[in-house]
């Protein structure tokens, strides 16, 4: 046969020899990926305890571990007594003090106030968000007394609510004799709150303007749509679509005024008459600072706590069954 007409003989290469190698390669990338899956799986899952690291270490430095060391000192002495265990006998004192159970009781009107505190701002946000007009305006009003200083506010209503003040000047103008507002053991502690409520409800206000931003729209359109009155969208649309957010402005309104009146009472009351406007906070700073009895207001301190977190945890199961959660 010609030479140029000759075809170069291939040899075949045995098939089983190609498909394990293939194989195995498949097998390493199967390999390192499962390995990289498994990897970045565990970097995700320790992500979140790294991130949220920081705050719990500035918790338990900052907040856990000087509680724990009031309520230990809460069981030691004072004066005579200092550094040595007493017992219960701070806490025995304190439900023997008149005053301490003062606090107390105004602690209990507190908690029937707060509907209104909540109310307020909760109605004021309802029609900011429904576009009343001169919404805008109304916005920067409420919010404007939130940013001045508790001493400022009171300084302020005491000048108001003066014997001889403006609001009992109205009052005679139209009949109605003057009130002694600060100076009447009935009506003192409603002042006082009352002022609280006006200088802070603004932040509530924002509260529930960001959740209506979550609240759906569609709804409330259908609710006008079936000729639904104010009060009936209130009750059935607005209510239960914020019950996250009232649960969150009531435990922080309640927290507010057991921990943040300290300012007005100061300035307004001190205290009187009688003692009738005392809170715990107000009677720790009492036995601190002027009465010199660190551990009885350790003790003071524990029972304010445990009353705020009792109360919180009840008002966070209540308004979750309100709003039909579980």
């Amino acid at each position: 046969m010609p030479i140029g007409n000759a075809q170069p003989s291939v040899r075949p290469v045995p098939s089983g020899r190609t498909d394990g190698a293939a194989a195995e390669a498949g097998g390493r990338r199967r390999g390192a990926g499962s390995r990289h899956l498994r990897g970045g799986s565990r970097a995700e899952r320790l992500a979140p305890y790294v991130l949220v690291a920081p705050a719990i270490l500035i918790i338990v430095v900052l907040r856990l571990y000087p509680l724990l060391l009031g309520v230990n000192f809460s069981f030691t002495g004072d004066g005579e007594r200092n550094g040595t265990t007493v017992g219960i006998d701070n806490y025995l004192e304190l439900l023997d003090d008149s005053l301490f159970r003062t606090a107390l009781g105004n602690v209990g009107l507190l908690v029937l106030l707060l509907p209104v505190a909540v109310a307020i701002p909760g109605l004021l946000a309802t029609f900011i968000y429904l576009r009343v007009p001169g919404h805008r305006f109304y916005r920067s009003v409420y919010f404007f007394p939130a940013v001045l200083s508790p001493v400022i506010v009171g300084a302020i209503f005491n000048l108001l609510l003066a014997f001889d003040g403006p609001v009992n000047a109205v009052l005679g103008a139209v009949g109605i004799s003057p009130v002694d507002w600060l100076g009447n053991p009935d009506v003192a502690m409603f002042v006082v709150v009352g002022v609280h409520i006006w200088a802070t409800f603004g932040m509530a206000l924002v509260v529930f303007l960001a959740g209506f931003a979550t609240l759906d729209a569609a709804l409330l359109d259908a609710a006008r749509v079936d000729g639904a009155s104010l009060v009936q969208v209130i009750r059935h649309v607005i209510i239960p679509g914020l019950s996250r957010t009232i649960a969150f402005v009531a435990v922080t309104t309640m927290v507010g005024m057991l921990t943040s009146m300290f300012g007005l009472l100061y300035v307004m009351t001190s205290g009187g008459p009688e003692g009738s406007t005392y809170l715990p906070e107000y009677y720790i700073w009492i036995q601190q600072g002027q009465m010199n009895r660190p551990a009885l207001a350790s003790a003071a301190s524990t029972v304010l706590f445990v009353i705020m977190l009792v109360v919180g945890l009840l008002q966070v199961k209540l308004l979750r069954r309100a709003g039909g959660e579980d």
